[in-house]
């Protein structure tokens, strides 16, 4: 009662599989690849803890115009104990050819809906009509617009984006008390795929990336990922991620496993091996991809350079 303090936190969703999933981080990979996509992503996280985060992400994109523009859209769903936001993201990416590689200009405007449900049954609180307690259920719906530029090259790829542009106010109870504002996050990411040919006509690609987040009064966020592809079809990778309460010890190490089943199809799934002390008290975080490409190129499984 006699003091106050402010909480800084990163608002938006955190995917281990970044590089299945990078219009979800950046507007300007839409169009990046020559087939249209179409990917789904399931995402939970703290498994074993009630109300923990999860999320549910249908994205896709599309080259045309001969190449020149690419199209897209993310539709999302995130629930943490009582709260839901449902984001709908628009993106257009227009893409300039170089001498070696495609730099790619993008814009997502976005509509974002959120949802508290006070009358939740897991709610019990001690002292009931408390007034200081909302009984009913709030919502409000806010739009935003981002930003983003991505470069890909004969082996390589790197990107920046900010999804966020608008600092929008996000109470519930007074729009003037402006405590609770979208932030505006940063995001950067880059890789780079080495060739290998083991024996017996199989082909191996390596391709260490990584993803870095920034939001103003928040841990940098940085994932370090090596990913691996036999014969572009079998998938397998690692990722460090950085941050959490160990004192520098990182938040958690994450295993990927994925299948190019058909030309078509392909689905991974990872899982987080977290370090944190809510870790602790959770069955890990869990997250499946499944991505369906609707017109591959003929002969093999993939043959973009960055096979994502």
């Amino acid at each position: 009662m006699l003091m106050a303090v402010t909480i800084g936190a990163q608002q938006e969703v955190m995917y281990t599989q970044f590089m299945f999933n990078k219009m979800a981080h950046n507007p300007a990979y839409a169009g990046s690849f020559e087939s249209p996509e179409l990917t789904a992503v399931f995402r939970r996280q703290w498994a074993g803890l009630e109300g923990s985060p999860q999320t549910i992400l249908l994205s896709y994109s599309q080259p045309i115009l001969r190449n020149r523009v690419g199209i897209g859209g993310n539709l999302s769903r995130t629930s943490i104990g009582i709260n839901r936001m449902i984001t709908v993201d628009i993106d257009y990416a227009y893409r300039i050819s170089l001498d070696r590689g495609v730099l790619s200009i993008g814009l997502q405007p976005s509509i974002r809906h959120f949802y508290q449900n006070w009358a939740d049954p897991r709610i019990k609180p001690l002292q009931t009509n408390d007034g200081a307690i909302p009984t009913d259920a709030d919502s409000k719906i806010v739009a935003n617009a981002g930003v983003g530029v991505y470069y890909t090259g004969q082996n390589w790829y790197a990107g920046a984006s900010m999804p966020r542009l608008i600092d929008n106010n996000i109470d519930f109870a007074d729009a003037s008390a402006n405590l609770s504002r979208e932030a505006r996050h940063f995001n950067a990411m880059g890789g780079i795929t080495f060739k290998f040919d083991v024996g017996n006509n199989d082909k191996l690609k390596l391709t260490p990336q990584t993803l870095v987040k920034y939001v103003k009064n928040a841990p940098l966020d940085v994932d370090l990922n090596t990913s691996a592809w036999l014969n572009d079809k079998y998938y397998a990778g690692l990722t460090y991620r950085t941050g959490g309460d160990t004192n520098g010890a990182g938040e958690s190490v994450d295993v990927l496993l994925g299948l190019q089943a058909t030309p078509k199809l392909f689905f991974c799934l990872a899982y987080d091996i977290g370090f944190s002390r809510l870790a602790r008290l959770s069955n890990g975080s869990f997250e499946f991809t499944g991505r369906w490409w609707f017109n591959p190129p003929e002969g093999t499984g993939t043959v973009s350079p960055i096979p994502y």
